[in-house]
């Protein structure tokens, strides 16, 4: 099937605006001014990092959320509800467990009242068309995942959709089920076999967009907007080992792992400074930041090596490896540019070092580079009992973040800041304190600095 560029958008989003209120009051923005056109004959790709409101955008589109402000236009009309003519396939399948296959795809004609006769016909003719032909009479619990999947492909394209919206429809598919099923879809689309003008594919896994898609937005984060449209050149079949492939690959990384310099830098050393405390932090574990540096300092990457590279080698995808690779970065062990991760000085010595060094050095880069936890550090430090309830920082976190991205990041800095043994967390009192012992050392260099001082 060939792309329109001359034909009127099939479906288009004009300054699209979508913001949710907040408990404590205000509201969170989901996603602020995107645009997007979808014409008929092409698959355009959602791509971005979790969070940046690409299955926001899919709802909107599907008509099962009104954006705040903006324009939704579906063949020239405004959308104010779910449209006819699109369909969704989901990424947790969304089957009914007490239905059987056929069944299952029948209930999407049922609730458009076609005719017994005739939802039966289009019914086995989908499962057909998906290669599920057979397996008729059997319940979802009988089938594999990629079977299920199938399920949710056929009972969407039953109702004839003229867009097919797909969020992350293989993600919940183990690596060989998910590929069969994509050659499967595309080989389908490419042959004009299915019975749709044009997909959305919502996903976070960058070569599957480019295997898949003729355009890929690429959504930024908190709020989401579409950071950059670039096209996809290449016809169906599409090479994963073609140099041109992997060149655009790798500039999709590329521009995905820009930070802003803000973000990044340093907080000029002062200890405890408001200023970023409410900088975002990804929810990582020490074990996992001291793995990806073990690997990365070691051969064949001797601690450089590019991100697509490192993704294929580690069999992680984007979602998995950029919060790691992120939180290096943050904690200036690594460098991020250009789609590619450098190890830092630190990041070769941390390799090197025994445990209790390890964290000595952890402790140091938090404490300069993470203003969040080196503000707990200070409140705890400013306290006769040296305590603190969860509750002391959560509102300050709150007032700048989503709720879930608040928790995520102090639930981070929860983690690190034990594991460099900067102060402890009861998880059942929620409730951060300083050991005695931290108190005493703390009080024992104070006091040692003091007298170093007076000497001088």
């Amino acid at each position: 099937m060939t792309k329109g560029t001359a034909t009127p958008p099939l479906f288009e989003l004009v300054g699209v605006r979508q913001a949710f209120p907040k408990p404590a009051g205000g509201e969170l923005m989901v996603l602020d001014d995107v645009n997007m056109t979808v014409r008929e004959g092409e698959i355009v790709g959602l791509l971005g990092r979790s969070g940046s409101g690409k299955s926001t955008t899919l709802r909107v589109v599907a008509g099962l959320i009104r954006p705040s402000s903006g324009i939704v236009r579906y063949q020239g009309e405004l959308v104010r509800g779910p449209a006819r003519g699109i369909a969704m396939v989901f990424q947790s399948f969304a089957l009914f467990p007490w239905l059987t296959v056929l069944e299952n795809v029948e209930a999407g004609l049922e609730a458009l009242g076609v005719p017994s006769k005739e939802k039966r016909q289009r019914a086995e003719a989908a499962i057909e068309l998906i290669g599920l032909d057979g397996f008729e009479s059997a319940y979802p619990r009988e089938l594999s995942g990629g079977m299920r999947q199938r399920v949710g492909f056929a009972r969407a394209l039953v109702v004839n959709p003229n867009l097919l919206l797909m969020d992350e429809p293989f993600s919940a598919l183990d690596v060989l089920t998910a590929e069969n099923l994509r050659t499967d879809l595309i080989e389908l689309w490419s042959e004009g076999k299915l019975p749709i003008k044009s997909m959305i594919l919502v996903t976070h896994g960058i070569e599957e967009a480019v295997l898949l898609c003729d355009r890929v937005l690429v959504f930024s984060t908190n709020p989401g907007r579409v950071r950059a449209e670039i096209p996809v050149p290449f016809k169906h079949p599409r090479n994963r080992l073609d140099p041109d492939f992997r060149k655009l690959v790798d500039d999709i990384y590329a521009l995905m792992t820009q930070r802003s310099v803000l973000a990044a830098a340093p907080v000029s050393g002062q200890v405890g400074v408001l200023s970023g405390i409410a900088d975002k932090l990804p929810q990582v574990s020490a074990n996992l930041l001291a793995g990806l540096i073990e690997t990365l300092a070691a051969a064949p990457y001797q601690g450089h090596v590019d991100l697509p590279v490192l993704s294929e080698d580690l069999q992680m995808e984007v979602d998995e490896l950029f919060p790691i690779a992120e939180a290096l970065h943050i904690l200036r062990f690594a460098d991020l540019a250009e789609g590619d991760i450098r190890l830092l000085p630190a990041a070769f010595a941390f390799a090197e070092a025994d445990t209790d060094d390890r964290k000595a050095l952890f402790g140091e880069h938090l404490l300069k580079y993470v203003p969040l936890v080196a503000h707990i550090r200070r409140v705890l430090e400013g306290r006769p009992r040296h305590r603190a309830p969860r509750l002391r920082f959560e509102p300050e976190l709150e007032d700048q973040l989503s709720e879930s991205y608040a928790e995520e990041t102090l639930l981070a800095a929860i983690s690190w800041g034990r594991y460099a043994v900067l102060y402890s967390y009861d998880d059942e009192a929620e409730m951060f304190s300083l050991e005695e012992e931290e108190v005493e050392n703390e009080k024992a260099e104070q006091e040692g600095d003091g007298r170093r001082d007076a000497a001088e």
